[in-house]
């Protein structure tokens, strides 16, 4: 049998290193510095530093990078459980350098970026020194490629953008934009978008607005391009590559997001359980109560079973080396993310009556990180789409009139092969 429910020893240190360090180390981060993301706080910037000085002399520095880019080369296994020792803290991505966006950005530069590419952006992204952005939504498109409007036209050599774009996480602290968009309106959306690095000090990019979500991003950025010329070689990959460009950071940034979400929905359930056997009623606790003992284990079943699906998403991953073979459990694992989030979130907070609502406690935020969740990168009514026509494909049409499971058919089919059996024993005594 090859299955096995532990990682290796020698990886569990790593990832007891890292949850120790974490919880003592960068969890306080998150509670004077609210964003990562600024690097012009000086102060926040100072004390990263040696944090992240100790991660890479541990080896867990962009453990999501090959060793050609300065990171180990895990496969998604080891980055998903690393990932849920780091869902714990907003800093902590970054101190061990594998941050949304930047990190599929450095994905995409690191599988089309040129060499010139490589040296001005994704080196300093790499160690840290700058910040990016991925720019795909739109203000009427929302998440569907196939609904953008956002132009890029030929002139020269040049590309001039224009056209709007929409809740682009961190923006306002980016130094560049990796942005798609049509290239070619005449043919297929799928071969007519195309990615660019545009440079966040170009004249005529425009961030209109910073929206604030609460439990998620202060920066999320209404972008406007007004005749942004882009010079012809910072295309990435070839012109009409846009979508197959962007599956480069998608399918492994849902596994580490779900895993993260695994560590706060772990958080949640230990506050849940904390206040169970905590607060007083007439008799015993709170947790005492049937009904408590009900939300405990309604809640137990869905992150272990959650958390198992997404450790099993990320095996197949490492196993079929093609994230499209894989696609199934993917859009899976991103459909059960926002409601075990959600679920598990308002349980807790239920629990923790009054205060539970405030922001003193972070049972809010979470709630709004699960709508968030149920968002980003595809709202969860497409991934449930993608989810069930793959489930369709493993099946083969039936009778439309007796299906397969119609009884008195399969009864008849018994007795004929019972009628053989009893037969064959007869003749044979």
């Amino acid at each position: 049998m090859a299955w096995d429910f532990e990682t290796d020893p020698e990886f569990q240190e790593k990832l007891d290193w890292a949850a120790e360090f974490v919880r003592t180390e960068v969890e306080p981060l998150d509670l004077i510095y609210p964003n990562p993301y600024d690097r012009t706080d000086k102060e926040a910037m100072a004390l990263m530093g040696p944090l992240k000085a100790r991660v890479k002399e541990q080896g867990l520095w962009a453990c999501h990078l090959g060793p050609e880019l300065g990171g180990p080369g895990y496969g998604q296994l080891k980055l998903g459980l690393l990932n849920e020792v780091l869902g714990t803290s907003v800093w902590a991505p970054s101190v061990f350098g594998c941050q949304a966006p930047d990190s599929g950005n450095a994905e995409i530069l690191a599988h089309y970026g040129t060499d010139e590419q490589k040296a001005k952006y994704l080196q300093p992204l790499l160690d840290g020194d700058i910040g990016s952005c991925y720019v795909m939504t739109e203000p009427t498109g929302g998440s569907d490629p196939t609904l953008f409007k956002t132009r890029a036209v030929r002139d020269g050599d040049h590309w001039v953008i224009n056209g709007e774009k929409w809740f682009n996480s961190n923006a306002r602290f980016a130094s560049f934009h990796i942005v798609m968009v049509v290239t070619d309106p005449e043919v297929s959306p799928y071969r007519g978008m195309s990615m660019f690095i545009v440079p966040a000090e170009t004249p005529g990019l425009e961030i209109v607005k910073n929206f604030k979500v609460a439990g998620f991003s202060d920066a999320e950025g209404h972008l406007r391009f007004t005749d942004v010329r882009v010079p012809a070689d910072h295309l990435l990959g070839a012109e009409g590559m846009g979508f197959l460009v962007a599956q480069t950071r998608l399918g492994g940034g849902r596994v580490h997001h779900a895993m993260r979400t695994v560590a706060l929905v772990r958080r949640a359930f230990d506050m849940m359980c904390e206040r169970a056997v905590s607060r007083p009623m007439r008799k015993g606790t709170l947790g005492g109560l049937q009904m408590t003992q009900e939300k405990i284990a309604d809640s137990w079943i869905e992150m272990e079973q959650f958390r198992l699906l997404v450790l099993r998403t990320a095996w197949r991953i490492d196993k079929e080396q093609d994230y499209l073979a894989v696609r199934k459990d993917i859009a899976a694992i991103k459909v059960a993310m926002p409601k075990v989030m959600h679920d598990v979130a308002q349980r807790a907070l239920h629990l923790h009556g009054a205060i539970g609502v405030s922001q003193d406690l972070p049972f809010v935020d979470m709630m709004n990180y699960s709508e968030v969740m149920g968002l980003a990168d595809g709202p969860t009514e497409v991934h449930k789409i993608t989810l069930a026509k793959e489930v369709l494909k493993n099946y083969a049409p039936g009778d439309p009139v007796y299906p397969s499971g119609y009884r008195p058919a399969l009864r008849e089919q018994a007795r004929e092969l019972v009628a053989q059996r009893l037969e064959h024993i007869v003749g044979n005594l």
